[in-house]
């Protein structure tokens, strides 16, 4: 399919209508190639599967002008390191998650998942029609940046534990691999916190490292043979209800390139965006009931410990919005599009879900 006829197809025709056949002539005429560094492992094929994806779809548009090279977490530089090397300039696109680094600013964690925040569609709504995209951009700008949605595994599991948590007081002295502000949430509730990349997670957590840990879900987990090393597996995820992952670009490199390329890798990265949850909501399902058959317990977070965490959570917020003005703006933004969505996702999908599992309260 040629670029022009994709692009038109993905939504982007008024962006692309004023480019002059002068440009796309151009752009076709010349070959970019670039490499992209990652946070994740190969055997993690879903979610390394966004940076395969975003790189495929982008050289598809493109007919070829646009040539990634994807390297997984390690082959050039740490699964946390993606953000200072795409910064840097030493490679022109990343693939990661936002909320590794909010030990740079915390205001970073928004961007992929806040606790008992939006969902896997509240999170698009925000980035493709509120002022997610915007704010994202902002905070990328002062490390020269631009980055983009690509891929979201929905609401996550809240982790693989060896004790039960019954209590808040069960949280105490608890280590547990959980990065970004769910992270710091766990700490202000008595826990421990370590952030470790996903192919370092199951030694942890079989050595004792950790007590507890949380990666995606039971399509991931089973693959990282993290039920081989805990008993327990807890619902919900209340520290990642959808989060997001970034196709992160050096900023010098995209203002270099020509717009109709710039279209392109924002087409590509709402593909994958669109693909990874696909494949995610497709395989969860059938490795949940693998892993229950295996001899794992399932578990569910009583309420009382989700209601002292939110409290933490919320506790959190207002430290770091008086600390910082621009994680102030996005959370005044965050919650009044939060209240918005949600007035109407109670009326509808809410309501649906309601009837669909049997819940007559």
């Amino acid at each position: 399919m040629k670029r022009r006829e994709f692009l038109k197809k993905a939504g982007v025709v008024a962006a692309s209508a004023s480019l002059s056949p002068l440009l796309f002539a151009n752009a076709q005429s010349s070959r970019f190639r670039f490499g992209m560094v990652t946070s994740w492992p190969v055997s993690l094929d879903t979610i390394y599967g966004g940076a395969l994806d975003t790189a495929k779809f982008l050289r598809e548009i493109t007919d070829g002008d646009v040539d990634i090279e994807v390297f997984p977490a390690g082959a050039q530089v740490g699964g946390l390191e993606v953000y200072d090397a795409v910064s840097s300039g030493a490679f022109e696109f990343g693939h990661t998650a936002s909320y590794y680094y909010v030990g740079k600013d915390p205001t970073h964690g928004f961007f992929t998942s806040v606790p008992f925040g939006l969902n896997v569609q509240q999170m698009n709504a925000w980035f493709y029609d509120g002022n997610g995209q915007a704010l994202w951009n902002e905070i990328n700008a002062r490390d020269n940046l631009i980055a983009f949605p690509a891929g979201n595994t929905g609401v996550q599991m809240g982790g693989w534990f060896n004790k039960e948590i019954n209590t808040p007081e069960d949280i105490i002295g608890t280590s547990m691999r959980i990065p970004g502000l769910g992270g710091q949430v766990f700490t202000r509730a008595g826990g421990n916190t370590q952030t470790l990349p996903g192919g370092e997670i199951f030694l942890a957590l079989e050595r004792g490292t950790v007590d507890a840990a949380e990666w995606v879900g039971p399509y991931d987990d089973e693959i990282l043979g993290l039920n081989r090393a805990a008993r327990f597996y807890y619902a919900p995820g209340w520290h990642e209800p959808g989060p997001t992952l970034g196709t992160y670009v050096n900023l010098d490199t995209y203002n270099g390139l020509p717009t109709d390329i710039q279209d392109a890798i924002q087409v590509a990265c709402r593909a994958a965006n669109i693909q990874m949850i696909s494949v995610y909501e497709s395989r969860n399902g059938p490795a949940l009931r693998r892993i229950v058959e295996g001899g794992t317990e399932l578990k569910t977070f009583p309420q009382v410990v989700l209601e002292h965490l939110e409290r933490a959570m919320n506790e959190l917020h207002d430290i770091n919005a008086a600390a910082n003005p621009l994680y102030a703006r996005v959370l005044e933004d965050y919650r009044q599009f939060a209240s918005d969505i949600r007035a109407w996702s109670e009326v509808s999908e809410y309501a649906w879900h309601r009837y669909v599992y049997g819940d007559e309260s």
